[in-house]
Order: C-alpha cells, then structure tokens, then sequence
C-alpha cells in the first residue's frame, strides 16, 4: 500500500511542477484524493459490493468534483492536473502514467452495452475539455488536444485534434498538408486546410494571369 502511495505522490510531483512537498500532494491535490478513493471503491467493486463501492467514489466526487467509476480499470502513475470536472466511465480503462486534465470524459455515446467507455494506453495525455466517447482504444504515447472530441480508434505515437477529432501527427511527423499553424506543438487542422485551399488559389490565379498575358499578346 505504501508504495502505491509513493508511487502515486511521485507522479504528481514528476507532471506539476508547482509542487512544493509531497506533503502538499498528499493533503492538497484533489486528484491525489481521488485516485485513492477510487483504489478502495475499485476493491469493493470487485467483491461486488457496489453500492459501498458507489459510496465512496460519490463522497470523493462532492469533495474533489473528479468522478471516477469504481468499474473503471486505471494503472499506475495517473496524474489528473487540477481535475475539476473530470468524469471516468464504469467500464474505461487507463494504462500506465496517463495524464489528464481538467474536464474531460471518458464516456460512452448511449448506443453500446457492455464496453461502452474508451482505452486509453500508457503515457496518454488528454487536454482539457476534450471528450473521448466510446468503446475504442486510444494508443500508447498519443496526444487528445484541448476541446477535442474523440468518436473513433487514435493509433500509437498520434496527435487528435478537431471537432470530431483527427489525427495530424503520427511518429512526429504531420499528416495534415498546409502552411506551419502549430500551436504549441497541435496544429489546427482546419487552418490548415483552409492555407492548403489558399494556395491552390493563389496557383490558379497565376495560372489565369499567364493566359491573360497569353491572349494578350496573341
């Protein structure tokens, strides 16, 4: 158990660097709370005690405003930065040293049974306010940009960005054609269609001034 509680104190202080002691995370940091509360409703819900398991991730909602099922499946390392609103679904599974921030949902859309909630690999990061809805898997090492929604499958070593999200970086190197609109380090994908769209304008008007040119001298 006190390794768990090193080990989760030591995420904390790895992700955020205004974290003065590990005194600070563990009296301070409501996702610190959260996390343990959801390690002992996670035990009774395995027992099938549920309405105990309820009990404790409710009381841990109304004092950190983080909701995490007791169902969810999380490993080691989960950093949640700051937390408030961050709701985790009874059948989402998180991998290993996952960072998220605030207001985001791991959720289902309403149309599946069983696995309805996403999974997330090991060192996911999810912005703040993205929402990932689904039974899919997000892979290890990707990026949910801030605001995004997530609606289907994000391979490894990716970058989701969008409403409804898409993936504009993979292995590190863009996918999406278009002028540099990085913004810090997420591109736009919009943007930078609307600058590709822009400069096959431009090359046509080029085109139809060199005919003009042509007819003119003809």
């Amino acid at each position: 158990m006190f390794d768990r509680i090193k080990a989760d104190i030591q995420s904390v202080r790895e992700r955020d660097p205004a974290v003065k002691s590990d005194l600070e995370v563990f009296f301070l940091y409501p996702s610190f709370k959260a996390v343990r509360a959801y390690r002992r409703a996670h035990k009774w819900y395995l027992k099938k005690h549920y309405f105990i398991a309820r009990w404790i991730s409710q009381r841990a909602l109304r004092r950190t405003g983080i909701e995490i099922h007791p169902g969810a499946t999380i490993g080691k390392g989960l950093f949640i930065d700051h937390g408030s609103g961050v709701v985790i679904g009874e059948t989402a599974e998180i991998g290993d040293n996952c960072t998220i921030y605030q207001n985001v949902t791991l959720g289902g859309t309403g149309k599946d049974t069983g696995k309805r909630h996403p999974t997330l690999g090991n060192n996911v990061m999810v912005g703040a306010g993205a929402r990932v809805l689904g039974p899919f898997k997000v892979g290890d090492n990707s990026k949910i940009a801030a605001n995004a929604v997530v609606l289907s499958e994000v391979p490894p070593n990716c970058t989701a960005v969008g409403v409804p999200a898409r993936i504009v970086r993979r292995d590190g190197v863009r996918v999406a054609s278009g002028c540099d609109l990085d913004q810090i380090h997420i591109p736009d994908p919009v943007s930078q269609q609307l600058c590709s769209l822009l400069g096959k304008i431009e090359h046509l008007q080029d085109e139809v001034a060199l005919l003009d040119e042509l007819i003119k001298k003809n």
